[in-house]
């Protein structure tokens, strides 16, 4: 991905290729098409990690870590979901303190968990509360920098979805970092919601690619298969039906997802306008599959037809980076003008 120039593709500079926003969605269509997993790795090491640099960080860290970052070289991840705080990350544990040892440096303890990329990434932007201010910060988290017994980054196994990415946790006991290594100004949820919302509308795109793929695989299916009279079952009705309804939706869906991208390149792009687009096409790419998968029959539970894997795949999209009910909430909060979620 780093020699296709696909990591940090809208980032101007520091080795990336400067796309537009809706190149970048393209990318992430094809490559969603493939695999969640592939995309998921992809969308947190530039649009999460490569991301929240690029936005928040000193020019020295950009210089630091964006190049190597871009070609791949140095892997990413983005620490903010904790166990015991999810949907609402304001109540986060994770705490920044002085070291009591080394000045110069604060010294960071918590966990996080359900983080893509962490048993292999060599820096990790950790979002942590600042002892001090009880303000929510982020940090930059080298591996090599961090003493034996104070960081630790176990792969969470037996995966039902996004199999082909490695899912682990960040532990940390009193992990040094250095007082440069923290974002210089920004406070506050802003900073993660900025790179959680680049993130959003990537997937916005990447799962209509999954949902493509599997429109393609059901009508190759239907038109092979012969069930009454040597009959293809694409000739039923309701299996054009189901692809019908999966074609309107991911045709929807994509327009959606480039209206919002080419505003995005406006700097028109309200962060409704994201939650809206992630909401609408996970939830139709989810229901879209699940539909589709009937199509196979009992064969749809074979890994040689991939469709399930796409199914999997998607109820996990749904989920992460902000649930659709999540988003539900913040639309609903835009159109009433009263926060439900507090």
């Amino acid at each position: 991905m780093g020699e296709l120039g696909f990591l940090g593709a809208t980032i101007k500079g520091y080795g990336c290729a400067g796309v537009s926003s809706v190149a970048s969605g393209l990318i992430t269509r094809a490559v969603e098409r493939v695999d969640s997993g592939y995309r998921s790795g992809m969308s947190v090491q530039s649009s999460l990690a490569m991301g929240g640099i690029d936005e928040f960080g000193s020019e020295e860290q950009k210089e630091k870590l964006l190049p190597g970052m871009a070609k791949g070289k140095i892997v990413g991840c983005f620490g903010l979901t904790e166990p015991n705080h999810g949907s609402d990350p304001g109540s986060m544990e994770s705490v920044a303190k002085p070291h009591p040892t080394k000045k110069g440096y604060y010294s960071l303890s918590g966990s996080k968990t359900w983080i893509t990329n962490s048993p292999i990434a060599e820096v990790m932007l950790v979002w942590a509360k600042l002892q001090e201010t009880g303000k929510i910060r982020g940090f930059l988290v080298e591996r090599s920098k961090c003493p034996p017994g104070t960081l630790e980054t176990p792969k969470l196994g037996n995966k039902n979805g996004l199999r082909a990415s490695i899912t682990g946790m960040i532990h940390m006991d009193e992990v040094p970092v250095a007082h440069e290594m923290m974002f210089p100004e920004v406070e506050g949820l802003r900073g993660p919601f900025s790179c959680l919302n680049s993130a959003r509308y990537g997937i916005a795109w990447g799962t209509i690619g999954a949902l493509e793929d599997c429109i393609a695989r059901a009508r190759e299916y239907s038109l092979e298969r012969k069930q009454f009279k040597g009959n293809p079952i694409a000739k039923y009705q309701l299996v054009q039906k189901k692809l019908s309804d999966a074609v309107t939706d991911a045709a929807f869906g994509i327009q959606a997802a480039y209206q919002v991208g080419r505003l995005k390149d406006e700097g028109k792009a309200a962060p409704e306008m994201i939650s809206m687009i992630k909401r609408q096409n996970c939830d139709r790419a989810l229901v879209n599959a699940r539909v589709l998968q009937e199509i196979f029959g009992g064969n749809a539970v074979s890994d040689e037809y991939h469709i399930g894997r796409h199914v999997a795949n998607l109820f996990v999209t749904q989920t992460y980076e902000g649930q659709s009910d999540i988003h539900s909430l913040i639309l609903g909060r835009a159109i009433t003008g009263v926060q439900a979620f507090v």
